[in-house]
């Protein structure tokens, strides 16, 4: 590659790392958004002045299997555990507790691929497809702790793949499928990963979950 070309390339990435534009929000947005715009810096005091009683509160709009005993531990300081002693899911939250509500036939997911193909995917769609591959996962062997690594693109799939494994208590290590096979292979190896789930091929579809499933390590 020629000096000018890299030098070209370099004002290039410097002109995007100064971007002084402001995108602001649509209105709808900003009405339906958690937190007010207007409200943002005294949310952001009150956390200053009351980090564990604002976490705590935040924390009320989660489901919980158990509540927590203690909302900051630091008695191992810098190894701070929140939330000491409860017992949550991070899938249940993002999906089971809606799909027993008025929002199990609300669109969730909204997708549109490169070729234009659209989809749309309720909560039910989601729960339902996560649990399906959540099923697929233990029989497979697949348990709570083991690590997963998802080899899949940009897709409502790998979201669904994600939660699949929180349901199970298994950590997902997500790898783009740009990447080459040996980067994929590096990273299975350094999780030691006791499975891989990878697009077969790249058709989007509401009917099945178009993957594969490998037990094997990576060589």
């Amino acid at each position: 590659m020629g000096k000018k070309k890299i030098d070209a390339e370099r004002k290039t990435t410097e002109a995007l790392m100064s971007e002084q534009r402001l995108f602001r929000p649509l209105p709808d947005l900003v009405v339906d958004a958690n937190i007010d715009p207007n409200h943002y810096k005294q949310a952001v005091k009150k956390g200053m002045q009351d980090l564990e009683g604002f976490w705590e509160e935040a924390a009320q709009e989660l489901d919980l299997f158990r509540k927590w005993d203690k909302v900051l531990d630091r008695a191992e300081a810098p190894f701070f555990k929140w939330f000491v002693n409860g017992k949550t899911n991070i899938a249940y939250n993002a999906l089971d507790r809606h799909v027993k509500t008025h929002r199990k036939n609300k669109v969730a997911v909204i997708f549109e691929s490169e070729e234009g193909v659209r989809a749309r995917m309720t909560y039910y769609d989601l729960y339902r497809y996560a649990n399906m591959l959540a099923n697929a996962l233990t029989a497979l062997g697949v348990t709570k702790g083991d690590r997963v690594t998802l080899y899949l693109p940009n897709i409502p799939h790998t979201a669904i793949a994600m939660l699949a494994c929180a349901k199970i208590g298994a950590i997902h290590c997500v790898v783009y499928a740009g990447f080459s096979a040996m980067a994929l292979r590096d990273r299975i190896n350094d999780a030691e990963a006791k499975g891989s789930l990878g697009d077969v091929h790249w058709i989007i579809g509401l009917q099945t979950i178009s993957c594969m499933i490998s037990r094997q390590y990576a060589t």
